[in-house]
């Protein structure tokens, strides 16, 4: 029987069980540091954003979970309040955690929570934000910053492993609604109330060895997109962790984003319902760690692999230079971006490296 706990894009956590009481040989580490930037940021997700974030509704988190199995292998998830991770950042902090930690690649899972009320990181979704030169070297400041701080909170989850035990369960939530509707003209971004949800609420649970909760990992498969304001925020998932760690004290909620590119939160907009979804997805969490029924056990395979994607076409320099005359702004600055990277690297890439990355714990 398998668990499998769906994170965003590109990885998958499969969770066998062996039907073995106990789970002896297991250590497990948790760790968490603050990432909210210390000035004014442009925040990702929305386009129609036209100045930097003005305060905060609470702090943003990156967090860890660190397990290491019977044969010593040790094997790492981050889960971060941020829209997304983009390679060049995954791929530098991975670098170094092997380098630093000795954990390779295929055992480091790197996720992002989705919220629309972080911080714009360098290379990702470029071409949406309208900003100076001077915000996108606040951002570049920014990016370096949390490169480190993703190596810290690893090394933080590393260095707190302790003999404990892990258990798994799935709860639910339902404020998560199909946003794919169709119609005469074709699929449109809108509410549809017959078309498929996943209201599953995948809990794994990190027990220290007087068999209090050391940490909380769950997931759902919801946008994160409740709030469109300026104030920095993780959105309901923020206010789910803080829900979490409010009810079990001395606990660490990480939170990853589920398979939820065609589910958004409706009704939204209002940070009484980010709240709202929040403690109601905290309570399916809380409720699943006090009913959590299946044994996790060791020792833990691991992959790791990027799939190369062909690009349906590669426009050519021509092609480019007439996309700058378009009077879609979003083309305009695509084609700027792909002409600066043509005169740099002399060509431009045919594939896109997709990463795919599966967990198993035990020999099922």
């Amino acid at each position: 029987m398998k668990l499998v706990l769906r994170l965003c894009v590109c990885v998958l956590i499969a969770v066998g069980m062996s039907g073995v009481a106990g789970a002896e040989g297991l250590k497990v580490g948790a760790g968490r540091i603050v990432i909210t930037p210390e000035q004014p940021i442009w925040l990702a997700g929305y386009a129609a954003r036209t100045e930097p974030s003005q305060g905060k509704l609470h702090d943003i988190f990156a967090k860890a979970l660190a397990v290491e199995d019977e044969t010593g292998a040790r094997t790492v998830i981050v889960t971060t309040d941020l829209v997304g991770l983009p390679a060049s950042i995954s791929r530098d902090v991975a670098k170094r955690v092997e380098s630093d930690y000795g954990i390779p690649r295929e055992r480091l899972a790197l996720t992002a929570s989705h919220t629309h009320s972080a911080p714009v990181l360098r290379d990702n979704l470029r071409v949406t934000y309208d900003m100076s030169p001077e915000q996108w070297s606040v951002v570049e400041a920014y990016s370096d910053k949390l490169k480190e701080q993703l190596v810290e909170v690893i090394g933080l989850a590393l260095k707190d492993l302790e003999p404990g035990n892990l258990r798994w369960g799935i709860g639910e939530a339902d404020f998560a609604k199909n946003r794919r509707k169709y119609t005469l003209d074709g699929v449109i971004n809108d509410f549809n109330p017959i078309g498929p949800v996943d209201h599953d609420v995948p809990v794994l649970v990190a027990r220290r060895p007087d068999s209090s909760i050391k940490a909380v990992l769950f997931g759902y498969a919801c946008h994160n997109t409740v709030l469109a304001l300026q104030q920095i925020s993780g959105d309901y998932a923020g206010f789910a962790q803080a829900y979490v760690e409010k009810e079990l004290p001395g606990t660490t909620a990480l939170f990853f984003m589920g398979c939820g590119g065609d589910q958004n939160p409706i009704p939204r907009r209002t940070v009484e319902l980010a709240q709202q979804y929040g403690e109601e997805l905290g309570k399916a969490v809380v409720g699943t760690v006090g009913d959590s029924s299946g044994d996790v056990h060791g020792p833990i395979r691991a992959a790791y692999k990027e799939i190369p994607l062909k690009f349906a076409e590669v426009p050519t320099r021509e092609k480019l230079v007439e996309l700058q005359g378009s009077s879609d702004v979003y083309q305009q600055r695509l084609a700027k971006l792909l002409l600066e990277k043509l005169d740099k690297q002399g060509s431009l890439d045919a594939t896109y490296p997709y990463p795919i990355q599966v967990w198993q714990f035990a020999d099922t």
